[in-house]
């Protein structure tokens, strides 16, 4: 099992400082983010293939969609017309040495909005179709009641769009269950906001018009980290997000699992120890019992989870045991998930990483105790940033667009 620490902080490319960014788009986006709402299936298809392997050559793009080169050229032709590809250049394939030209998705094609609501500020991104960011806002929530974050939101809406011209798609994204499709799609409960059976997206549709797509929060970060995210490519990989709360993103064969109702994934209350603490809902030794930020603080009896890391890093014994108690509970999920998935990647991101710089080695000590996968995955930690989870929202409107 190999562990590496990335050096990439997600979001740093072309990402603006909050309430910075890029001049308002031209013509060639406003002619691309009309031509994609009227797409049929076959070109949804094949900007879907060239933003996830961009650039890609047009005989590779040709094996991917298993089409003929002339199927594709057509395809394409309408696509570079209509300002939602270009070529970037000209390869040469190994094994005949023909030139292939490159082809990827214009920067301007389109525009998108992404927002990651917390229990007290909405985090926005304005990205291309590929998750580059180009704004970047964040604006403390005046109110939680869903009527008023929805006009704050259309508010700040009306104003990047002042900015960069209309948006092909807007996502939204929030820790809770979000279950149903168009206008039944529905908040069940987030508990950070209090919200309970919201229709967030019909409310937000109401408001600012076009296409609006919500989603959970570990979902929508799972999207972007499978197409744009450092494992990009990967048949199958396991996101694991620690901090307040634990959250699990699942890809196999290509595809994010839902589960029936939306909520697969739930192995947050995992039994690690049946004689341990007891978390908040009243289980007894499972993971949240020491992995969620709040465990780590009561177990130290700190005044905050800062406080409770400070203590660690000044080697305070009771803060060094429980962030070791913390990693052997990160390390026994991530063994019995890769048991059970056996991906081809393993992320571990959110604002509880100090988990893993006070305690890599229980980390990594449980992991290969519990894993019986051989080869084990790599897992990659990345730096916590919200506007990732916000690009995350605005991944998951492109799939929504493009049918993904």
């Amino acid at each position: 099992m190999v562990v590496t620490v990335s050096s990439e902080v997600l979001g740093s490319a072309g990402t603006g400082a909050a309430g910075t960014g890029a001049a308002r788009s031209g013509s060639a986006g406003a002619t691309g983010a009309a031509l994609l709402a009227d797409l049929g299936a076959a070109e949804r298809a094949t900007v879907r293939e060239v933003l996830v392997h961009e650039p890609v050559p047009r005989a590779e793009l040709a094996r991917l969609l298993g089409l003929s080169r002339a199927s594709l050229t057509r395809l394409t032709r309408t696509l570079i017309d209509g300002q939602i590809l270009e070529e970037v250049g000209v390869e040469l394939r190994t094994r005949t040495g023909r030139p292939s030209e490159l082809l990827q998705v214009r920067s301007d094609a389109a525009r998108v909005l992404g927002v990651k609501l917390t229990a007290d500020t909405a985090y926005v991104v304005v990205t291309d179709l590929a998750a580059r960011v180009l704004d970047a806002v964040e604006e403390p929530l005046a109110d939680r009641r869903p009527e008023a974050v929805v006009a704050q939101l259309a508010a700040t809406h009306a104003s990047l769009t002042a900015r960069h011209g209309s948006f092909v798609a807007t996502g939204v994204c929030l820790a809770g269950d979000v279950v149903g499709e168009g206008r039944a799609r529905t908040v069940l409960d987030s508990a950070w906001l209090g919200w309970d059976e919201v229709a967030l997206e019909a409310m937000l549709t109401d408001a600012i018009g076009g296409v609006v797509r919500t989603e959970n929060d570990v979902r929508a970060l799972t999207e972007y980290l499978h197409w744009f995210g450092p494992v990009t490519g990967r048949d199958s990989l396991v996101l694991v997000t620690v901090g307040t709360g634990i959250g699990v993103g699942l890809v196999i064969e290509g595809r994010q699992l839902a589960g029936r109702h939306g909520r697969a994934g739930r192995l947050d209350h995992l039994v690690l120890d049946p004689a341990g603490p007891i978390c908040g809902l009243g289980h007894r030794g499972c993971v949240s019992a020491y992995l969620t930020s709040g465990a780590i603080t009561g177990a130290v009896r700190a005044d905050s989870y800062d406080a409770a890391v400070a203590s660690a890093r000044d080697g305070d014994p009771a803060a060094v045991r429980a962030f070791e108690d913390a990693g052997r509970a990160l390390g026994y999920l991530l063994g019995t998930l890769a048991n059970a998935v056996d991906p081809e990647a393993l992320v571990v991101t959110g604002d509880g990483l100090a988990v893993v710089e006070l305690a890599g080695e229980a980390v990594r000590a449980e992991l290969a105790r519990t894993c019986r996968a051989q080869p084990g995955a790599d897992v990659a930690v990345h730096p916590f940033d919200f506007r990732d989870w916000a690009r995350g929202a605005a991944v998951t409107a492109v799939r929504h667009v493009l049918g993904a």
